[in-house]
């Protein structure tokens, strides 16, 4: 994949209506407006898109998320940063942009021998309950064979914070095959991404954005996903079945 397809105007028409109405504190146009008029709104954010493929640069305006602490549970310690979790919001026009390339990079990569089948989190019609069916339905199948069963969970912690951009960079040309103009946009969307903190009628300084995939993106999902594909060829190689 060396370039993403041009974006119809009837293609962001379905995307739009397809949308929740919720909004960004950093939208700059209501959610709710942009689906009431998504017929002339669809115009303006086709054009906006192949621009951006185009060139492949992701417009730096949507590059900085806002941070929201919430409290996890209520009744907990409102004074311990630990007791909070932190929701990342974008704005919504950049989801837009977003979407429309997850629906030309998704069927590409699927198609690749490298995804990883064995992969329910991210995916379409995948869930944590398809996950729990195959893992239990190994288990049986184990002791159907008389085999004796142990099943190790990994958790990374703050995983999606976690990728380095030259190593995902390399992951989707070499493994996965985007190349060109689409490899640039990808580095483009990854690259002087920044964020602050807000809470309550405070903000923090704005900070550079060194690692990681944006959280409460619609490709972060993704792009974890294939940074991490590898590890199932290693899981494989000992003859070890995974989820």
């Amino acid at each position: 994949m060396s370039e993403f397809t041009p974006v119809t105007e009837m293609e962001v028409v379905r995307l739009l209506r397809s949308m929740p109405f919720k909004s960004s504190p950093l939208d700059f146009i209501p959610t709710s407006l942009i689906k009431s008029c998504s017929g002339a709104f669809s115009h303006v954010l086709a054009r906006l898109a192949n621009l951006s493929f185009e060139h492949s640069t992701f417009p730096a305006k949507f590059k900085t998320a806002q941070v929201t602490p919430l409290l996890k549970k209520h009744g907990l310690d409102d004074s311990d940063p630990a007791n909070y979790r932190p929701i990342s919001n974008l704005n919504t026009i950049s989801k837009v942009l977003e979407r429309l390339v997850l629906a030309r990079v998704v069927p590409h990569v699927s198609a690749s021998p490298s995804f990883d089948a064995m992969q329910s989190a991210y995916r379409r019609r995948h869930s944590t309950e398809t996950a729990l069916l195959k893992i239990t339905d190994d288990i049986f199948a184990g002791f159907d064979n008389h085999r004796s069963t142990i099943l190790v969970a990994l958790d990374q912690s703050a995983a999606f914070d976690c990728i380095d951009h030259e190593t995902l960079i390399r992951r989707l040309d070499n493994t996965f095959g985007v190349t060109g103009k689409a490899l640039d946009w990808m580095r483009s969307y990854l690259e002087a991404r920044s964020t602050f903190v807000r809470w309550k009628k405070n903000s923090s300084r704005v900070s550079p954005l060194e690692t990681g995939v944006p959280q409460g993106s619609a490709l972060g999902p993704l792009l974890f996903s294939l940074y991490i594909a590898p590890l199932s060829g290693v899981i494989s190689s000992f003859g070890v079945r995974h989820h």
